[in-house]
C-alpha cells in the first residue's frame, strides 16, 4: 500500500480507533498515543506486508497492544489491564489478520462520546476547538497551531492543560443519554461552526480562506450528522456548511483577494455540494423543529440557488433573518439582516438599521470592532452620497481587519474613488 493509502485509512479510522481505545482505557492521553503508535506501525508494515483485509480491526488490535505496553509502565492503571486483556483475547494473536468485534452501534456510541467529551463545558472554548481538531479530526499539534497562528509550544501547552482538566474534573467520555445528548449537541455544533468560520474567513492567517479547516469542519459536521441523525440542528449545520463552502472556488481572485458575491462566477460553484446541502436541509425540515443553523442554511440555500445576484429572493432572505433575529438576537444576525434590508428597502433604511445595532440593549455581541460592520456602513453611505463618512467607515474597517489579504483588498478600494464597498463582503 502506498503511503497515501495509510493517510486515507487514517481519516476514516482515526476517530473510531481513538474512541474505542478511550472506552477501553479511560484515559484520553493513552488512547491518543496508542492510536498514533498503531498508525506509525501501519505506515511501516503495510507498504511491505500489504493492507490487511480489515484495516480497522488491525488498528484496534495493534492500538490495544500499544496501550497495554504503556499501561504496564504506569502503576496507577493496573486495574485497566484485565479489561484490556479480555478485549485482546477476542483477537487472533497475530495482528496480520485480527478478528476484532467492531460492533457498528458501539463504534458510533464511542465516537459520539469522544466528540461530546471534547466539547465539555468545563473546558474553555479554545480548548474545545483544539481538542476536537486533535482528538476527533486527527490534526497534528503543529497543524492546529498554524491554523490559529500560535506557536507549537503554545498549542502543546493548551492541549496538555485541556487533558489535565479532563483528568482532574473527571470529565466523562461515556455515550450520552438522550437528555445529555440534547444538552450538549448545541456546544458541539458551535465548536464545529467556529472551525468552519475560521476557515471560511480567517481572522488569523495571511490567506482569507483556509480550505483545510473548511474541509475538517464539514467532515466533523458529517460525522456528527451520522452520530445524531435525528437532530434537526445538526442537519441544519451540515447543510449550512455545504451550501456555503460550495462557493469556495469563486471567492478569491488569482492574487488571493476576495471576490464579492455580486461578482462571483456562479458557474464555478460546486453543484454537487449544493445538491448535498439542499438534501440535508430538506432532511432537517422533515424533522419539523427549526433552529438557528437550519434558518441560516435556508438563507444560504437562497443564495446558492439564485441564478444571479440580482435574481436573489431578497424579500425571502429578509423574512428568514427576521425569524432568525427573534430566535437568536445577536448583533451579527442584526448586521446580516440590515444588509438584506438594503436590498429590499434601500440604503437609507439599511443605514438606520446598521446604526441602531451598537445601541440595542437586547442584542448580544459587539460589532464596533467588526470589519464587516464598517464595510457595510461604507457601502450604504457611499450610495447615499456621503463620501466623507463612507471613507471614514472604510478606514475604520481597515483598522479592525486582522487578515492581510483582506486589508490589501480594502486598501485598494479605499484608493479607488469610484468604488463603493459591497455589503456582500461578509457573506460571500
Amino acid at each position: 500500500m502506498e503511503p497515501m493509502g495509510v493517510a486515507d485509512v487514517f481519516r476514516a479510522e482515526w476517530p473510531r480507533l481513538v474512541a474505542t481505545l478511550m472506552r477501553d482505557v479511560g484515559d484520553l492521553t493513552i488512547a491518543e498515543d496508542a492510536a498514533q503508535d498503531a498508525f506509525i506501525e501501519a505506515s511501516t508494515r503495510w507498504p511491505t506486508d500489504g493492507v490487511p483485509d480489515r484495516p480497522g480491526a488491525w488498528l484496534v488490535t495493534t492500538g490495544r497492544r500499544k496501550a497495554i505496553d504503556q499501561i504496564r509502565r504506569m502503576k496507577r492503571f493496573e486495574d485497566r489491564l484485565p479489561a484490556l486483556a479480555d478485549h485482546r483475547t477476542t483477537a487472533v494473536h497475530s495482528t496480520d489478520s485480527p478478528d476484532v468485534d467492531l460492533d457498528a452501534e458501539h463504534a458510533l456510541d464511542d465516537q459520539l462520546a469522544l466528540l461530546v467529551g471534547c466539547c465539555h463545558p468545563a473546558l474553555a472554548p479554545e480548548a474545545q476547538v483544539a481538542l476536537t481538531l486533535r482528538i476527533v479530526a486527527g490534526l497534528s499539534t503543529p497543524q492546529i497551531a498554524r491554523a490559529f497562528l500560535v506557536s507549537e509550544e503554545t498549542m502543546t501547552r493548551r492541549l496538555t492543560r485541556a487533558k489535565a482538566k479532563i483528568r482532574s474534573a473527571h470529565i466523562p467520555f461515556d455515550p450520552p443519554g438522550a437528555r445529555g445528548l440534547g444538552e450538549r449537541l448545541g456546544a458541539v455544533c458551535e465548536v464545529i461552526s467556529s472551525i468552519f468560520t475560521e476557515g471560511h474567513a480567517s481572522a488569523t492567517d495571511t490567506a482569507l480562506i483556509r480550505g483545510d479547516l473548511c474541509d475538517e469542519a464539514i467532515w466533523l459536521a458529517q460525522l456528527l450528522s451520522t452520530l445524531a441523525p435525528d437532530d434537526p440542528e445538526v442537519a441544519g449545520l451540515h447543510a449550512l456548511l455545504l451550501l456555503t463552502d460550495a462557493r469556495r472556488s469563486s471567492r478569491l481572485d488569482r492574487h488571493g483577494s476576495p471576490i464579492l458575491l455580486a461578482d462571483q462566477d456562479r458557474t464555478l460553484w460546486d453543484q454537487s455540494m449544493i445538491a448535498r446541502g439542499l438534501a440535508e436541509l430538506a432532511r432537517a425540515h422533515s424533522l419539523q423543529l427549526g433552529g438557528p443553523f437550519q434558518l441560516q442554511a435556508a438563507i444560504a440555500a437562497l443564495h446558492a440557488t439564485a441564478p444571479s445576484f440580482e435574481a436573489t429572493d431578497w424579500p425571502a432572505v429578509l423574512r428568514l433573518y427576521d425569524v432568525l433575529l427573534r430566535r437568536q438576537p445577536s448583533a451579527l444576525v442584526a448586521l446580516n439582516r440590515a444588509i438584506a434590508v438594503d436590498h429590499v428597502q434601500g440604503p437609507s433604511a439599511a443605514l438606520a438599521a446598521l446604526d441602531a445595532i451598537p445601541f440595542a440593549d437586547d442584542l448580544t455581541g459587539d460589532v464596533s470592532n467588526y470589519v464587516y460592520f464598517h464595510t457595510a456602513r461604507a457601502d450604504v453611505l457611499a450610495r447615499l452620497d456621503q463620501a466623507d463618512r463612507a471613507v471614514a467607515a472604510l478606514e475604520r474597517a481597515m483598522e479592525c481587519s486582522t487578515n492581510e489579504s483582506e486589508r490589501s483588498f480594502l486598501r485598494r478600494r479605499l484608493q479607488d474613488p469610484g468604488y463603493a464597498v459591497s455589503p456582500q463582503c461578509h457573506r460571500d
